[in-house]
């Protein structure tokens, strides 16, 4: 056969395409439309949904040994923490049993020591339960609103406190609301007495403390007995405020050889910020109010009235 009528072209199966370098950028500038159109028109959303439904058996299958190795660890963790909290709560209620025996002993001792003084009786006010509602608008006091009022039996001056201490005082009462103004306002004075020393001073509030507000004691002597870490309870001369509530302690001390009166700062014991339920105090009696009734007449007698007023006529006819 001659050389000329020889095909000299590489067979069909054996014909290559574009080029690896036309190829990888005919695919990258594919893919660059892509990702673009679907950042920018979400084109792919339905074809991703689409997918997600299909493969969701599958994943959930692929899950499911997973899961069940994390559910397990769950079970025996949360088993070993509800024993641990049994344990915590077995043991908090053993310690409130032995102070619950300690303080009423110390009631009994008290009643008996009050008797024998022959001191009044101490009255505990009645309360009522209420609920904070929301902070007032004003930003230069701290006061709080209640879901309780006039209808609710609540009294302006009424003691406000929380599980931790007292809270603050009702200042301001509505038929529905009531408005708390705390502890930490520039304008609320409490009697206080220091349950170490048994020394009476007055807590100012003082809102612009460090920690979000706190108390100070002023006009205090320099060279008087507080040390940080006192607990303030209220003193109860005031006649708003029953003795013995919780209300500060001393977190700091600053005695200065210029001054003749020592800054003692206080933090409340009571949640300021974030209180929700309270318990309002009602009034306390003041004393000599409650007098005793005036011992009732004696019956009279059938016919007495009527014999007494012929007498009567008696002595008074000539």
């Amino acid at each position: 056969m001659p050389l000329g009528t020889l095909e000299r072209k590489a067979p069909s199966f054996f014909r290559q395409g574009p080029s690896a370098l036309s190829r990888l950028v005919i695919y990258s500038a594919l893919a660059l439309f892509f990702m673009v159109a679907d950042a920018r028109f979400h084109v792919t959303e339905p074809l991703r949904q689409a997918m997600a439904v299909v493969i969701y058996p599958l994943q959930w299958l692929m899950l499911q040994p997973v899961e069940f190795a994390s559910r397990g660890a769950g079970y025996f963790q949360s088993l070993d923490e509800a024993q641990e909290a049994l344990q915590e709560a077995r043991r908090q209620m053993a310690q409130m049993a032995v102070r619950a025996s300690a303080t009423d002993l110390l009631q009994r001792e008290n009643g008996q020591l009050r008797e024998l003084l022959a001191l009044r009786a101490r009255i505990e006010p009645p309360s009522i339960a209420a609920q904070v509602l929301y902070d007032t608008a004003d930003p230069y006091s701290r006061k709080v609103t209640l879901d309780k009022g006039q209808l609710a039996g609540l009294q302006a001056g009424s003691p406000v406190l929380d599980a931790r201490g007292v809270l603050g005082q009702v200042t301001r009462v509505f038929a529905t609301l009531s408005e708390v103004t705390l502890l930490i306002d520039r304008d609320q004075t409490i009697p206080v007495l220091n349950a170490r020393t048994g020394a009476r001073s007055i807590a100012f509030g003082d809102p612009l403390t460090s920690h979000g507000g706190g108390m100070e004691l002023r006009f205090t002597p320099g060279n008087a007995d507080v040390q940080e870490g006192d607990l303030l309870i209220t003193s109860g001369v005031d006649g708003v405020y029953p003795g013995g509530l919780p209300v500060a302690r001393v977190v700091h001390i600053e005695r200065r050889a210029d001054s003749t009166f020592a800054r003692i700062y206080c933090a409340p014991l009571a949640q300021m910020y974030g209180a929700r339920q309270v318990l309002v105090l009602g009034p306390l009696p003041q004393p000599g109010a409650q007098e005793q009734a005036p011992p009732a007449a004696a019956p009279a007698q059938p016919g007495a009235g009527a014999a007494g007023a012929r007498r009567e006529r008696k002595r008074g006819a000539p």
